[in-house]
């Protein structure tokens, strides 16, 4: 049981997200890392519900178990919901429930005239994604309505929603259960965000931009209303950095009413000896990958640095991550050090290349396999539906990093989720970040930050800017800009300074490379350091706070 000082705590907690058993992004992360912590408070009274993508299919982060709460399932069915009630597949095994809400597509309109007449929450310009999400959204909170309704009378139930998908069926809970205390978490703000990655200026111009007139330049309206209508009329408002409730105070009127920074749980992270044998056997299996498809086996000595998050181009920094490897390229032309360097991204995936394939079968079959020429495009690991439209292939293209055999730094685009069956690697994320020497975030939007958290808890130092909530938290901690010495390099980055940004990341990773055996491992376990501050142990109470703040609403 998890000691709190706080005086209201819910007997009932329900979270909702599009990322519940559903591995897309960083949400799916602060979700699946904190379960363990809140299971410890709550018990199988905290209740996770996400969206059932596939009825007939299997998923392997949920396990079904028909006799969990089979009267709320009952009562969905009765109520023309239906829902698969089970186990989400995570440190804690926390009650998921899966929500089916395809039938709710015909009544859509009816739906937004309703939100309209209600919320004043504007479809009216809704396209992509948003019917899927809004619709999902609509049935989550439905479910939640039934449950309260047929077996919570009395209860203090708490209704967390992520994101602006996860909105709408939070405002009408509220509306049919004004008994339901509410609290919406917006992760990044979706103008923040749109200005981002549409190449504008968002900081030199920060305190000019309105959110409402940029909604509409950026034809964004009606996600952008969903998220200031949840904002406004949640019991308790919150994001997850103080960087990131300045931009909800600028673009959505409405400063959070709680700071949820996210922590991480190391229960994922292997340790002593089985730590060691991951990082020894992953090391090999990239660098063998890499030697396959390049024509070049590389040396055990290597420095494999890597970066990885969703396919953000700009905010992610991916851009100002290519350009230091074209100048690392260029420093060492007249070195004999090798650099494996990987961009974890999923992009429009095809499947895995069928000539790598069968070279990695040969060299199991041959433990000294050598190829002495590279695949065509030797520069990624899978195809692409769009292979020579891709932004980010197309910039490593444009700046020479080819795998020549003169250039010395080898850059891999690893376009594909990394869940152990991808057809190439076969290995999970982390699995494949133990085998990093260094790893690069040069963010220019990033409301927190996972992927840098998620190096340090693996004992591998990073390097991040400013711009992101996780490096101002590091400078925070320190009391200074974080040097690699600390474990997290914190770079400054604002709107004008790309090449110089790049040229510091080169600056950083030559100091790595010079550095003496036992200056690196200080720098991992200063690294380490970080991962353990952040433990959700010490970051639920931030949580504890929010529902109180909504339960005394």
């Amino acid at each position: 049981m998890i000691k709190t000082h706080s005086t209201l705590l819910p007997d009932v907690v329900f979270e909702t997200s599009w990322e519940v058993c559903n591995k897309v992004g960083g949400i799916y992360t602060v979700l699946s890392t904190r379960a363990k912590t809140l299971q410890e408070q709550f018990h199988d009274h905290l209740i996770f519900i996400g969206p059932d993508l596939g009825q007939d299919k299997d998923n392997p982060l949920f396990t079904e178990q028909p006799k969990l709460h089979a009267d709320w399932r009952k009562a969905a069915a009765a109520a023309g919901l239906k829902v698969r009630i089970g186990r989400w597949n995570v440190p804690g095994n926390p009650v998921a429930v899966l929500v089916d809400f395809a039938p709710f597509f015909p009544e859509k309109d009816e739906i937004y005239g309703r939100a309209w007449n209600l919320f004043q929450v504007d479809s009216l310009h809704a396209y992509g994604d948003y019917d899927e999400a809004s619709m999902f959204s609509y049935a989550a909170g439905r479910f939640a309505e039934i449950v309260v309704k047929h077996a919570l009378a009395g209860k203090r139930v708490i209704y967390q929603a992520h994101e602006w998908m996860s909105g709408l069926g939070m405002l009408f809970l509220q509306h049919e259960c004004p008994e339901v205390r509410t609290i919406f978490t917006t992760h990044a703000t979706s103008i923040g965000r749109s200005i981002a990655g549409n190449d504008k200026l968002l900081y030199a111009y920060f305190d000019g931009y309105n959110g409402d007139q940029m909604a509409a330049e950026l034809h964004m309206e009606a996600k952008h209303s969903i998220e200031k209508q949840s904002a406004h009329r949640t019991h308790c408002f919150t994001t997850v950095s103080d960087f990131t409730d300045r931009e909800c105070a600028q673009l959505l009127d409405k400063p959070a009413d709680v700071v949820l920074p996210n922590g991480f749980e190391l229960d994922f992270v292997p340790k002593g000896a089985a730590f060691t044998n991951k990082r020894r056997a992953t090391r090999k299996a990239l660098l063998n990958t890499a030697g396959a498809l390049i024509g070049e086996m590389l040396p055990a000595d290597t420095l494999i640095i890597s970066t990885s998050g969703r396919n953000d181009f700009r905010c992610k920094g991916f851009d100002v991550y290519l350009e230091a490897m074209r100048q690392l390229n260029e420093r060492l032309r007249d070195s004999e050090q090798k650099v494996l360097s990987l961009i974890e991204v999923p992009c429009w995936l095809y499947g895995p290349r069928l000539d790598l394939q069968e070279r990695l079968k040969a060299m199991e079959k041959k433990d000294n396999a050598e190829f002495t020429e590279a695949l065509p495009t030797p520069m990624i690991t899978h195809d692409l539906y769009n292979l020579n439209e891709d932004r980010i292939l197309c910039l490593i293209k444009d700046l020479g990093l080819d795998n020549r055999h003169e250039n010395n730094v080898k850059v891999v685009l690893v376009p594909c989720y990394l869940d152990g069956n991808d057809g190439i690697f076969n290995l999970h994320y982390y699995d494949v970040l133990t085998a990093n020497d260094l790893t690069l975030y040069p963010s220019y939007y990033e409301p927190w930050g996972y992927t840098p958290l998620e190096s340090v808890a693996f004992k591998t130092p990073c390097i991040t800017t400013d711009l992101s909530g996780f490096g101002q938290w590091v400078d925070a901690e320190l009391g200074h800009s974080g040097t690699l010495s600390d474990g997290v390099r914190v770079l400054h980055r604002d709107d004008s300074n790309y090449y110089e940004c790049a040229a510091q990341i080169c600056d950083t990773i030559q100091e790595f490379l010079e550095a003496p055996k036992t200056t690196r491992e200080r720098m991992r376990e200063n690294a380490a350091k970080f991962a353990d501050k952040a433990q959700w142990s010490h970051f639920v109470k931030h949580y504890y706070k929010a529902y109180e703040v909504a339960l005394s609403k």
